[in-house]
């Protein structure tokens, strides 16, 4: 362990330069994928599908620079490969979840199918299975397998890719298997789901099903094995150790903060929502802190650990900086899980609020001249200034 002085000016070193490299390297070629994805879907025929692809790419931008992040991990000659493949991968997650949320006769076989997109997006020799066989509306304009192509194709040419492409692939069946039995009827996603997790939980890990079921859904692992590639010579061991990390113990925080922030939405929207299954506000802070301490050691055993960590304070604070975190029924997880995470969260904190804050007065100017343009025509009333609590978070 470093001493305290030392180790407050390593880990401030250390995000200072993860945060130079985001912003002046990783950040523009993120723009250029989105910028990229976005024309893509505004050239789908369907209209469902089009307003869904451009709704989840709005809604789901959190996630998408959450993916490019893992790129401040590789060489700078890979870094531009690395964030086409990690975009498109999580793009296409983020669509393939919205359409399995969709009206199926049955959403079991939909969801499976369609999130067979993330197999294929990992293994540049598969062939596309029909992934709307179970949905109504198919006319896309080739969208999901441009994501997909995108993908594996950015994700072979990395020099590693082949020490990484069994440890990326049981990632992927995990998530696959996940968001299958997650789309069922609720009295049946419950039982099918807590059987597949508990039999997957690793044995002397001590982790609830949900919690496992958490891990296994987190895309987080896929990231940083197809970061690792990038390395120019990266041996089985590491892929293996990386996989160790992310899986179970930071891909479980990932997703049940999200659950934890979302809470109130999916109870709205019948969404299943894995944090309903403590017994009690403190049960969920005692076991969220218990996981963030585990994510935090499982971190310290990966090379460039302190770049690790910082991409595990910065995730953590995308989800606990959104005021949904601090309600009475999440301040107490949030106030524990920041705790465990340390010092890193206190910058992260700081400029994921500050954007939070800009991104909401954007928001509220952009409604207003919408609200403007409206009344201008006839069509609405005079806009109204309301003082708002919150958006809908964007999730990693």
């Amino acid at each position: 362990m470093f001493a305290p002085t030392r180790g407050r000016l390593a880990l401030a070193g250390t995000f200072a330069g993860a945060a130079s490299r985001y912003w002046l390297a990783v950040f523009p070629l993120l723009g250029r994928e989105l910028s990229h994805w976005r024309d893509c879907a505004h050239a789908i025929p369907d209209p469902a599908l089009r307003r869904l692809a451009l709704v989840t790419q709005k809604r789901q931008r959190g996630n998408l620079e959450g993916a490019a992040a893992f790129a401040v991990l590789v060489p700078r000659t890979h870094r531009a490969r690395v964030v086409r493949a990690v975009v498109a991968f999580q793009a296409a997650y983020d669509y393939v979840d919205t359409l399995a949320e969709q009206p199926s006769l049955d959403p079991i076989a939909n969801g499976h199918q369609l999130h067979l997109a993330l197999l294929t997006a990992l293994n540049p020799d598969a062939a596309h299975p029909d992934y709307y066989e179970h949905s109504s509306a198919t006319r896309d304009n080739g969208y999901m397998r441009n994501l997909i192509d995108t993908c594996r194709f950015a994700f072979g040419a990395l020099p590693s890719h082949a020490s990484v492409a069994e440890h990326t692939m049981r990632c992927a069946r995990r998530m696959v298997a996940y968001q299958s039995l997650n789309h069922g009827a609720a009295a049946d996603t419950r039982s099918a789901l807590a059987t597949w997790a508990a039999a997957l939980t690793p044995a002397g890990s001590g982790l609830r099903w949900w919690e496992t079921a958490a891990g296994a859904a987190s895309s987080l692992s896929v990231f940083a094995l197809i970061a690792a590639a990038a390395q120019p010579i990266l041996d089985v061991g590491q892929a293996a150790a990386t996989e160790s990390a992310y899986y179970p113990w930071v891909g479980a925080l990932h997703v049940l903060l999200d659950s934890l922030v979302d809470h109130n939405e999916d109870i709205t929207a019948g969404h299943h929502c894995l944090i309903d299954h403590y017994a009690s506000t403190e049960e969920a802070a005692n076991r969220l802190s218990t996981i963030a301490t585990q994510a935090v050691r499982a971190t310290e055993t990966l090379p460039h650990r302190m770049k690790h960590a910082t991409i595990l304070a910065a995730m953590t604070s995308f989800y606990l900086s959104s005021p949904a975190a601090f309600t009475p029924g999440t301040a107490p997880a949030a106030q524990r899980v920041l705790q465990e995470i340390g010092t890193l969260t206190t910058p992260t904190m700081a400029v994921l609020r500050a954007r939070r804050a800009v991104a909401r007065t954007l928001d509220d100017a952009h409604r207003c001249a919408d609200a403007r343009a409206r009344a201008a025509r006839g069509v609405g009333p005079p806009p109204r200034f309301t003082n708002r609590r919150g958006t809908r978070r964007s999730a990693a």
